[in-house]
Order: structure tokens, then C-alpha cells, then sequence
């Protein structure tokens, strides 16, 4: 079952994405500042912790995921070590996933062996 709802909540999240890239003007890049902002209110309100007990995996892996975890972050560290948390607590919560996708990339870039187009 919890296949199920990460799939879902992870297939809402992209279908919107899709939509706001079919339906308006706004570039692929502006959308994506759009997903990660709107993860960090969301996160910051508490509305967002719902829907990841909900979904998952299908919430904490699109970039709604990625603002969530630097908002819930940067409030853990307010709470432990004072406003100074404010400037530390994102990138300490979120340095793991940031890690993993530099390694993988990499990784990528060597098995792969990517090229310019002619």
C-alpha cells in the first residue's frame, strides 16, 4: 500500500509540474524555483508533513521534497542552536541527498561518457 500512495502523491506532484509546463509560459527553471519555494512554505506552515507521512517517498523525492527538507531543517536548528540555525540547518539537513546526487552524477559522467552534439 505504500507503493501505491507514493506513487500517487509522487504522479500529483509531477502532474502539476506537466501542466504548469504545457499550460503557462514559465520555464522549465522558474517552475522549479516555484517547487522548492512552494516546499518550504508548505513545510514551514506544517502542511506538508501530512502529506509525506502520507506519501512517502512520493513527497520527499520531488523538489517539493528537497524545500520541505531544507525548511524542516533550518527550524530544528532555530530550535537547537538559535538564529544562527537560520543560515545552517538547510544545508545540514539536506547535505546527504546533496552528496549522493554529485557522487551519482559523477558516476554518470564517467560510465557514460558524455559529449557534445555535432
Amino acid at each position: 500500500m505504500d507503493y501505491l500512495r507514493s506513487f500517487i502523491v509522487g504522479g500529483l506532484i509531477c502532474a502539476i509540474g506537466q501542466i504548469l509546463i504545457d499550460k503557462t509560459k514559465l520555464t522549465p527553471a522558474r517552475i522549479l524555483v516555484i517547487f522548492v519555494s512552494s516546499g518550504v512554505v508548505l513545510g514551514f506552515l506544517g502542511l506538508y508533513e501530512p502529506l509525506v507521512q502520507f506519501g512517502k517517498a512520493g513527497a520527499t523525492v520531488p523538489l517539493t521534497g528537497f524545500g520541505y527538507t531544507l525548511a524542516k531543517g533550518v527550524m530544528e536548528a532555530v530550535g537547537e542552536i538559535g538564529y544562527m540555525g537560520v543560515y545552517t540547518g538547510g544545508l545540514t539537513s539536506s547535505a546527504g541527498g546533496i552528496a549522493a546526487a554529485l557522487v551519482f552524477g559523477f558516476l554518470a559522467a564517467v560510465i557514460f561518457k558524455p559529449r557534445m552534439k555535432k
